[in-house]
C-alpha cells in the first residue's frame, strides 16, 4: 500500500503540474537545440544497463547530447598509471558510441580539469600519481574537515602553470576523445577555489581571472587543432557577490572577469539548482553559446526549459541563436542513479544509499529521489513533441 500511494502521488505531480505543460519548441516548431543530459560514464559491470537506458529513456525523449563524466575511468594507454580499477576499455565505449550514433546523440566525453582534483579526504588520480602539479600542496586531503574549514578545502586544483602539467593533461584528453569518436569535450572546471594560491612559486602573484583565461583558452586552443569544441561550466565567469549568486554557482575568488578573456567559441553549461537564475541572458550578451543545467528540483529544471524557450522567441535572431537549450544533470553514480531511478519508475520508494554507492564525480550521494523525480519530468518533457 505504501509503494501504491508513493506511486500515486508520483503520477499526481507529473499530471497536475503545471510546468509540465511546458513548451520545448521554438517559434517556428523546432524544438530546442540541445537537450541534453550530463551524467557519470557507468562502469563496466552496469553497461548494459546504461545501454538500456538510453535505448528506452533517452532516445524516444528526443535528447540529442550525452555528456559523459569519464575521468579516469578509461583504459588509457597514455598514461595507464591514472586509470581507475576495472575502467571502461575501449570495446565497452564503441557500444555507447554505435548506439548514441544511431540515435543522434552527440557524445561529449569530461575530464574535470583545473579543479575538482580531490574531494573528501580522497585525492583523485592527477594529483595522487602526480603530486608536483599540485596548486597548494600543504593542504592535505588526508587532514579534510567538512565545509567550511579553515583551509577552504573543497577539491583541489592543479596548477595550471606547471611546465609539464598538459604533457599528462592534453594526451587523456585526445585518448578519450579518439576513443568516444567526439567532436566536443567537457572540461569541468567548475567550483575552481584554488588558483593564484600565496604558495605556489608559479602563480601566486598572477590575477586570477588571467590564470583561468589562460587555461580555459590553453585547452580550447588544444581541442581546436582537431576541431573539437571545448564545453565548460560557467560559474567562475559570473559575479557571486554582484549578481548575489554566490561563491558556488558563481564567483567569490575573482575569476569571473575572465569572460571578457577567452575565446567565444568556448560552450558555456550555465547551471543553477535551487533558483531558475537567468544568467544564460548574460552568457548570450557576451556572444557564447549557452545552456541551462538544471538538477533535483523538477520545478526548477521546468521553469529553466521555458526560460530558454522564452529568450529564444523574444531575442534577435542573432541572440536567439546562441540560447542552445537545456542540459540535465546526474551528480550521483550513474549505476546507483540509474538502479534508483527504475525502482521509482516501477513504482517503489528509491532505497538509501548505501556505503560504497555514494561518490558519483566526487559529491556526496544521498536519499535524494528529487534527481530521478527531476529527470522524470524533463524527459515528459522533451517527449511531449509531435
Amino acid at each position: 500500500m505504501k509503494h501504491l500511494s508513493f506511486l500515486l502521488m508520483t503520477l499526481s505531480f507529473l499530471v497536475l503540474s503545471p510546468s509540465y505543460k511546458c513548451n520545448v519548441k521554438g517559434e517556428a516548431g523546432a524544438m530546442l537545440p540541445i537537450r541534453g543530459l550530463a551524467i557519470e560514464a557507468p562502469k563496466p559491470e552496469s553497461l548494459d544497463r546504461f545501454l538500456y537506458f538510453i535505448e528506452e529513456d533517452l532516445a524516444p525523449a528526443h535528447f540529442n547530447v550525452l555528456i559523459l563524466r569519464v575521468d579516469w575511468n578509461y583504459a588509457y594507454q597514455s598514461y595507464p598509471e591514472l586509470c581507475d580499477p576495472n575502467p571502461l576499455k575501449q570495446e565497452d565505449v564503441k557500444q555507447i558510441v554505435a548506439l548514441c550514433r544511431e540515435h543522434g546523440i552527440r557524445l561529449v566525453p569530461q575530464i574535470n580539469l583545473l579543479g575538482h582534483q580531490s574531494w573528501a579526504e580522497t585525492t583523485h588520480a592527477l594529483l595522487r600519481e602526480y603530486p608536483q602539479f599540485d596548486e597548494n600542496p600543504s593542504v592535505k586531503t588526508e587532514d579534510y574537515t567538512p565545509w567550511p574549514n579553515p583551509e577552504r578545502l573543497y577539491c583541489k586544483s592543479y596548477c595550471p602553470l606547471h611546465p609539464e602539467v598538459h604533457d599528462v593533461v592534453f594526451a587523456v584528453v585526445d585518448e578519450v576523445c579518439d576513443a568516444f569518436e567526439a567532436d566536443a569535450f567537457h572540461a569541468g572546471m567548475d567550483e575552481v577555489f584554488y588558483l593564484g594560491e600565496e604558495e605556489c612559486p608559479r602563480c601566486h602573484d598572477k590575477d586570477k581571472a588571467d590564470l583561468f583565461a589562460g587555461e580555459v583558452t590553453l585547452i580550447r586552443n588544444h581541442l581546436a587543432e582537431k576541431g573539437r569544441q571545448l564545453m565548460i561550466w560557467g560559474d567562475r565567469l559570473i559575479d557571486g557577490r554582484t549578481t548575489g549568486i554566490g561563491e558556488w554557482e558563481a564567483s567569490y575568488n575573482d575569476t569571473w572577469p575572465a569572460i571578457d578573456r577567452i575565446p567565444k567559441d568556448v560552450f558555456i553549461c550555465d547551471w543553477h539548482y535551487e533558483r531558475a537564475d537567468l544568467t544564460a541572458v548574460y552568457f548570450a550578451l557576451k556572444g557564447f553559446q549557452v545552456a541551462t543545467c538544471g538538477y533535483r528540483n523538477p520545478d526548477v529544471c521546468l521553469q529553466q526549459i521555458d526560460d530558454q524557450q522564452r529568450f529564444r522567441a523574444q531575442s534577435s535572431p542573432e541572440t536567439a541563436a546562441r540560447f542552445q537549450g537545456y542540459i540535465h544533470t546526474i551528480w550521483s553514480g550513474a549505476d546507483h542513479f540509474l538502479k534508483r531511478y527504475y525502482e521509482l519508475k516501477d513504482g517503489k520508494q528509491p532505497g538509501e544509499s548505501k556505503a560504497g554507492e555514494a561518490e558519483g564525480n566526487g559529491d556526496e550521494e544521498e536519499d535524494r529521489s528529487g534527481d530521478v523525480r527531476s529527470l522524470m519530468a524533463v524527459i515528459n518533457a522533451f517527449t511531449q513533441q509531435p
